[in-house]
């Protein structure tokens, strides 16, 4: 048996847990997963309003996602040890880490979909900042296409200022629609990071029409 086999058994076994978790505790609602493709190199970019937004992210796709966090979780060797099992790559922030990079662009050069966060941090007040446009280098090294997802409600169930999340929060997740990696090419970084950002504050606007709350003001 190769390697790869039993951490894909244990990553497939590590996200039933969490959407059972996800589905004990929060009201979800899921749109758009078919736009999703199955294979393939895949940018995931979505906004960050809670520490279970990767969580969000991945758990109704077919398809393994890798995952970026700050270095500094690896501080407590098993909670690393857990993060990197479930294939989180470790990050150092407030600088240029080319070694992240790299491991970035093999990851989508290999074919595999990897989940980003370009705000960098979580909102303050559930609104989408602009995004960095540093992305965009990793979609074209790595010759991967795009797609914006939006998670919506995760701000409301838990916000940066509290210590615990809300149960029975209502989520949303909704995929939109897909940015070839020939379409990526044709855009520059600063083009690609205001694309996205006004896709998701659409997105995400719709998404609270649909659950009856007010949108967000831009």
């Amino acid at each position: 048996m190769s390697k790869k086999k039993p951490k894909m058994i244990w990553f497939r076994f590590a996200r039933m847990l969490c959407k059972i978790f996800c589905e004990l505790f929060f009201r979800l609602h899921i749109y758009g997963k078919e736009n999703v493709p199955e294979e393939g190199p895949l940018l995931l970019i979505s906004n960050h309003q809670s520490f279970f937004d990767p969580v969000f992210c991945g758990i109704y796709l077919k398809r393994p996602l890798y995952f970026l966090a700050r270095n500094t979780l690896w501080k407590n060797r098993f909670f690393g040890w857990i993060i990197s099992s479930v294939n989180t790559i470790p990050v150092r922030r407030g600088e240029a880490d080319l070694s992240a990079m790299k491991t970035i662009i093999k990851k989508l050069k290999e074919g595999n979909g990897v989940c980003l966060f370009p705000e960098a941090t979580r909102s303050s007040d559930g609104k989408i900042s602009p995004f960095k446009p540093g992305f965009g280098l990793l979609c074209r090294r790595g010759k991967a296409a795009v797609m914006p997802v939006v998670i919506d409600g995760a701000f409301e169930c838990w916000p940066r200022h509290k210590k615990f999340f809300s149960p029975g929060s209502e989520i949303t997740i909704s995929y939109g629609e897909c940015i070839t990696a020939e379409q990526v090419e044709q855009m520059n970084d600063k083009e690609l990071a205001e694309n996205l950002t006004a896709t998701l504050r659409k997105m995400q606007s719709d998404c609270r029409i649909k659950q009856g709350k007010k949108p967000y003001d831009y």
